[in-house]
Parts: structure tokens; C-alpha cells; sequence
């Protein structure tokens, strides 16, 4: 917040005693404490202030749940687990009328009026998945790839948290077509391809030609053609909407992903465990996030100087601190996709083999460390002065928001958040 703000974090100095640790009496206010830890969530690097607010925060919440009614407890749970500056407003709201309801009659009239507006985007949302579920069924490739994840309703709950305003409904139909084929060549990289195979379809989205694919599989071909005519087709709608070809930019994107599978491909060919940070180096790229990241630039319109573009081209800054809190939540997970066969590594396993003698449970620690220094980052570039629109600063976030929904596995290997997200986005009028 500094960045923003100058010495914004000083208020926090009103609620330290003359040792520097924070006054005793804020451990008897609940309320307050969970104002304390959600103020804590929007910090960046080098704000020691709030990250002591934070684990001072934390540690008393978590003791405090355990004493608490059921009300009470579900509160002080939500606050830690889900904080709002990294949650999606549309998964809090469902939390909030839950929480509040029958309470007072502001609420009450403002619950009224979510359920009206509920219904509106529901019926909307429910016609964008039609459009998407054609679209996908039209490509074929559920036919031709049978091992592949055939989840376009899952692709699709990403546009529909990086995209809010009821305005994109185009861009979120859209939006998910390069979406899935991040997990579709993902899947063919994991599952089908042999090494040979992989090397040649990566030459061929690195030459972006169709005479490139004359020595594919078939259905190699097939993925390629679709990708090629997909990426072509999007470029040319947003050429005619905002007047920028950016086929450039968009060829190059899925260059550099099939570069980055074939790397872990080859890796896991040879048996190689590379190191940790070389594993995370790499693994930016292979999350896909830069696919989203210059997909919705070019998709959202309206900013596009020279400076942007080129910022949004690159593997850094938002892109970069995006990609690091995916792939980190991704190797996080207790259970692999439930619909994924193949295996391309953790950076829990390589940051074991780097440290020799840490448990699991201390990787998992720094691994969690390290999303949280990535939010810092992300934070620091989406709220502080760029050239990039409000719009891509607020779908930014909310990619990073949706990652933990797209990979909390429970012990049945399912998505309960994801589901519950879907539920209330495309059909559930409770609340």
C-alpha cells in the first residue's frame, strides 16, 4: 500500500505499544482482528508491519474459532481461509448472505436485490456455457483426443471469474477457447505424445504454418489445425473491434508453452529432477497463465500503447507473479486432477532434492511462503500506477483469486469450492 499511498502503512503504528508489538486489548476484539488480518492481505514487499499484523492476527483468530459459537466460528474460519482481497466478490457475496441473513432490513433489501441480479447473470452465463459447449463440440476434438480432459464447463468458470462485467459476454465465450487448449495440449504433452512426437508439434507451433504438420499424427494435426484457425479467428475479431492485429503476440505465447512442455517433457523422459528454482523458471511458462494474460489484454481493448503491449509480451510483472501463485497452488495440491493421467513434477519434490534432510511438511511451508510473497508482488503491480486499464488490473486479480478453486482437491479427489462456485454462478438462487 505504500506504493500507493506513501507511508499508508504508518496507521498501523496506532495499534502497537511502545515496544512495537501490537496492544494486548485488540486480542478481545474479534471484529477488529479480522479487519487487522483482511487490511494485511493487501500488503507488498518490505511492509514488515503487516506481516506481523497478519501472524499476529492469525494466531489469536485461529485460537478464538475454537472457543466461539457456530456463527461465531464460521466467521472467524471464512475470514482466514478465504480473505476478501484474494477471494472472488461473486464466491464472498454467497458467504455474506449466508452469514448475515434475517440480521437487519438494509441487509434483507440488499439480499433482495442480489437475488434480482442473480437471475439476470445466471440466465446470461447460462447462455454463454451453450455457445461455449457448440463451439467445443464443434472443434471434434473430444472425438479425436479421447484422453484429453473433455471439462468445458471447468474452462469456461475461468472467464466467468476473470471477466465480471455483464458486458464481456462476448469476451468470456471467447476467452475460453485458448483456455482449454491450454489443458488439451497440456494433456497431449502428459499423456499422448511421444518425445519424437512432442519435438515436431512444438517446430510446428514455433513455425505457425500448416505445412508444418505433415509429419504429425493425425491427431496432432487436428489439435494444430484447430489451435492455428482458433488463434486466427480471435485475432481478426479483435482487429475489427479495437483496430490491433495481435496475432503476433498471441503465435508467440503458445510458442513459448509448447517450448516449456517439451522441456518438462524431456525431463521426465530422462529421468532428470531438475532444481527447484530451474523447475519454478520453467513452470511460469508451462502454468499457460501468459496464454490468459495476453489473451484478455487484447480481448478487454482500450490500452493499447506501445509500453503495454510490450509489458504484456514479456514473462514478468503481473504475468510472472500470477503464473508463480498457479503453479505453486498446483503442486500444492494433495490429489492430481481428477480426469489426469501422466505426471510433470512438483516443486515440493525438487525442492526436497535441493534441501536434503527437510520434511515435506517444511517444503509445503515454503511453498506457501512463496505464494504469499508472489500476492506482495502482484499486489504492488496491480495497485500501483501502470499502463495497463482497470478492467486487466481487476481480471488479473481475479485469475490469482480463482486458483485456489481450481485446485483445493478434497480426499475424494474432488473440486467442493469449484463446485460450489459453478452452482452459484449458473443455477443455485439460494443464498
Amino acid at each position: 500500500m505504500s506504493g500507493l499511498f506513501g507511508n499508508g502503512t504508518d496507521v498501523f503504528n496506532n495499534f502497537r505499544d511502545k515496544e512495537g508489538r501490537f496492544k494486548s486489548e485488540l486480542s478481545r476484539d474479534i471484529r477488529g482482528l479480522m479487519s487487522l488480518y483482511e487490511a494485511s492481505q493487501l500488503s507488498i514487499r518490505g511492509e514488515d508491519i503487516l506481516d506481523q499484523a497478519a501472524d499476529f492476527s492469525s494466531q489469536l483468530l485461529s485460537r478464538w474459532a475454537t472457543n466461539l459459537d457456530h456463527h461465531q466460528a464460521r466467521l472467524v474460519r471464512n475470514a482466514l481461509t478465504h480473505p476478501y482481497h484474494k477471494s472472488l466478490a461473486s464466491f464472498m457475496e454467497r458467504n455474506f448472505h449466508y452469514d448475515y441473513k434475517g440480521q437487519n432490513g438494509w441487509v434483507n433489501n440488499l439480499q433482495e436485490l442480489a437475488k434480482m441480479d442473480l437471475t439476470v447473470v445466471q440466465s446470461m452465463h447460462q447462455k454463454e456455457v451453450l455457445n461455449v459447449s457448440q463451439w467445443w463440440k464443434d472443434t471434434g476434438l473430444a472425438n479425436e483426443l479421447k484422453l484429453v480432459r473433455n471439462q468445458p464447463l471447468k474452462w469456461y468458470m475461468w472467464s466467468v471469474a476473470a471477466l465480471t462485467d455483464p458486458r464481456f459476454s462476448e469476451e468470456r465465450v471467447e476467452f475460453t477457447k485458448p483456455i482449454s487448449f491450454i489443458y488439451i495440449i497440456d494433456d497431449i504433452f502428459d499423456v499422448y505424445g511421444s518425445l519424437e512426437e512432442l519435438t515436431l508439434f512444438t517446430d510446428a507451433v514455433n513455425r505457425w504454418e500448416l505445412t508444418a504438420v505433415e509429419q504429425l499424427p493425425d491427431y496432432m494435426k487436428v489439435c494444430f489445425k484447430a489451435l492455428y484457425d482458433v488463434t486466427n479467428e480471435i485475432a481478426y475479431k479483435i482487429y475489427k473491434k479495437h483496430g490491433r492485429n495481435p496475432i503476433d503476440s498471441l503465435r508467440r505465447t503458445w510458442a513459448s508453452l509448447c517450448d516449456a512442455f517439451l522441456v518438462e517433457a524431456k525431463w521426465f523422459a530422462s529421468g532428470h529432477l531438475p532444481k527447484a528454482e530451474e523447475y519454478l523458471e520453467n513452470g511460469i511458462i508451462s502454468s499457460g497463465m501468459h496464454i490468459f494474460t495476453v489473451y484478455m489484454f487484447f480481448l478487454l481493448g482500450g490500452c493499447f500503447t506501445e509500453e503495454s503491449v510490450n509489458l504484456v509480451d514479456e514473462h514478468a510483472g503481473i504475468t510472472s507473479s500470477i503464473a508463480t501463485i498457479f503453479r505453486l497452488w498446483d503442486d500444492l495440491g494433495s490429489a492430481k486432477d481428477e480426469d489426469q493421467d501422466g505426471y510433470d513434477g512438483s516443486y515440493v519434490e525438487c525442492y526436497l532434492k535441493d534441501h536434503k534432510g527437510f520434511s515435506v511438511e517444511n517444503a509445503r511451508e515454503e511453498v506457501i511462503r512463496m505464494i504469499s510473497d508472489a500476492w506482495k508482488r502482484l499486489n504492488k503491480e496491480c495497485l500501483s500506477p501502470n499502463p495497463f486499464s482497470a478492467t486487466f488490473r481487476k481480471g488479473s486479480l481475479n485469475i490469482a483469486r480463482m486458483v485456489p478453486l481450481m485446485y483445493s482437491y478434497d480426499d475424494n479427489h474432488n473440486l467442493p469450492l469449484l463446485e460450489e462456485y459453478m452452482k452459484a454462478m449458473l443455477y443455485d438462487s439460494s443464498s
